[in-house]
C-alpha cells in the first residue's frame, strides 16, 4: 500500500468514528451502553521477519474497526473488523461477532460466533495491544500469530478466593488449518484453565494450562521454494498441542501508574504432526519476556523466543521431513504519552538452523536483523487492560 492509501486509510477510520460519537451522543439514554471505536496500528520495518506478520518499509498492522455493548440484561455482543496491510495491498476480515450470556448463575458464561480462543497468554488479546511488534515465535508459527475461529465457549469461575476459571471450547478449525486433508474432521476442540493471586500488596501472579485436540490433519505442502506468501493459519500443526503459560507482576504498593514490572514465560507443545510423521516428532516452541515500566510513560524490554519444529514437504511424491530451529532476540522502548498512543522502536536479531533432507534449509529467509519502528493509536471506545 502506498503512503497516500496508508494516510487515506487514517483519515477515514477517524471521519467514521467521529460519525459513530455523534451519532452516539444523540441516542436515548436507553441504548447509550453501545460503545464504538477505532485503533490504528503503523510501522515502518527494514526487514521483514521469518514468519512475522509486517512486510518491509511502511505498513498497516493489526488495526480494527470495534463495536460493542450490551443488548439487555442477559446478552452481551461484540464485532471487530480487521485490517491490514499484506504484500502492498490492504487486506480485512471479519474478526468477532460473539454474543455472550451475562447473568446465568454459579459462575457460568457462555460465548457464541466467531471469537479468539483463550489458550495461552496473549491469543486472545489483540496484537496491537501487545508490549512488542511482533507476536512470539510461538504464536506465529504454530497459531497464525492471533487464532480466532468459529466456534462456542463455556466457562467456570469458581467461588474460591483466589482467581480459578475453567474453559471448554469448540471450533470449526478452519481458520487454524486452511488446508486440510479431505477425510479430516473439521473440529478443534480445547480445554483451559487460569489460576492465580496476589504475592503480598506488590505482585501478583498468573498461570494457565492449555490443550488443544486437533482433528484437521493439514495437508503435506508440495515443495515450492518461490513461495513468500504471509499465512493466517498455523504453518506448523498437530492433533495434541499443550500451551503453559506464566505472568508475574510487581508494582509499589499495587500501583502501576508510575513503575510496574511485568515477566512472562510461555511454552508450547504439539504432538501428531501428521500420518507421514514419527510417533516422536514434536514442534516445540517457548517464549520469555520483560517488560520495565520506569516512569509514567516510558517501557524498555527484552523477549527471547525459540521455535523447533519437524518439517514435512512433497517433493515429487516423496515425503521429505526436516528438523528446523529458528531464534528471535529482541529488546525494545516504548514512549506512551496516553494510554491511548503508544510510539514504539523495537530491534530484533533472527537466526535460523536445520535443513530438510534434501539439503534446504528448513528456515531458508531469517532476517538477520531488523529495526521496527511503530505508532499504535485509539480512538473512541476500546477493551478493559486484561491481567
Amino acid at each position: 500500500m502506498s503512503h497516500s492509501n496508508f494516510y487515506l486509510l487514517s483519515g477515514i477510520a477517524v471521519t467514521l468514528l467521529s460519525a459513530m460519537a455523534s451519532s452516539h451522543a444523540q441516542t436515548p439514554a436507553g441504548n447509550a451502553n453501545w460503545q464504538a471505536g477505532v485503533v490504528l496500528d503503523g510501522a515502518v520495518t527494514s526487514k521483514g521477519l521469518e514468519l512475522g506478520a509486517r512486510d518491509k518499509g511502511l505498513g498497516l498492522g493489526h488495526s480494527d474497526l470495534m463495536v460493542r455493548g450490551a443488548f439487555n440484561e442477559h446478552f452481551s455482543g461484540e464485532a471487530i473488523l480487521g485490517f491490514h496491510t499484506q504484500d502492498k495491498k490492504l487486506e480485512q476480515h471479519v474478526e468477532n461477532a460473539w454474543v455472550q450470556t451475562r447473568s446465568l448463575p454459579h459462575g457460568l458464561q457462555v460465548r457464541a460466533g466467531r471469537f479468539a480462543s483463550q489458550i495461552g497468554y496473549l491469543n486472545e488479546l489483540h496484537p496491537h495491544a501487545d508490549d512488542f511488534t511482533e507476536r512470539p515465535l510461538l504464536y506465529r508459527g504454530l497459531l497464525g500469530g492471533h487464532w480466532y475461529d468459529d466456534g462456542v465457549r463455556l466457562n467456570w469461575t469458581a467461588p474460591t478466593p483466589f482467581y480459578l476459571r475453567f474453559g471448554a471450547e469448540v471450533f470449526s478449525g478452519k481458520k487454524l488449518v486452511r488446508e486440510a486433508t479431505p477425510d479430516s474432521t473439521s473440529l478443534v476442540s480445547t480445554l483451559n484453565m487460569k489460576m492465580g493471586n496476589d504475592i503480598g500488596p506488590s505482585s501478583s501472579w498468573q498461570w494457565g494450562l492449555s490443550h488443544v485436540q486437533n482433528k484437521r490433519e493439514a495437508e503435506v505442502e508440495v515443495h515450492d521454494p518461490s513461495a513468500e506468501a504471509h499465512s493466517h493459519s498455523a504453518s506448523f500443526s498437530g492433533k495434541r498441542m499443550w500451551i503453559s503459560d506464566l505472568v508475574w507482576k510487581w508494582a509499589p504498593e499495587g500501583n502501576n501508574r508510575n513503575q510496574q514490572v511485568r515477566l512472562n514465560w510461555e511454552y508450547a507443545q504439539v504432538s501428531g504432526i501428521n500420518r507421514y510423521a514419527d510417533s516422536t516428532m514434536r514442534h516445540r516452541a517457548s517464549s520469555l519476556g520483560a517488560v520495565w515500566k520506569f516512569t509514567p510513560a516510558w517501557e524498555v524490554g527484552v523477549r527471547t523466543d525459540w521455535l523447533r519444529v519437524a518439517k514435512s514437504e512433497d517433493h515429487s511424491g516423496t515425503i521429505e521431513f526436516g528438523n528446523g530451529r529458528l531464534t528471535e532476540n529482541a529488546i525494545m522502548l516504548a514512549y506512551k504519552p496516553s494510554h491511548m498512543q503508544t510510539l514504539r522502536l523495537q530491534l530484533t536479531q533472527q537466526r535460523a538452523a536445520g535443513t530438510n533432507d534434501d539439503g534446504e534449509p528448513v528456515f531458508a529467509k531469517p532476517a538477520g536483523r531488523s529495526i521496527q519502528l511503530q505508532y499504535v493509536i485509539a480512538f473512541g471506545a476500546h477493551g478493559a487492560h486484561s491481567y
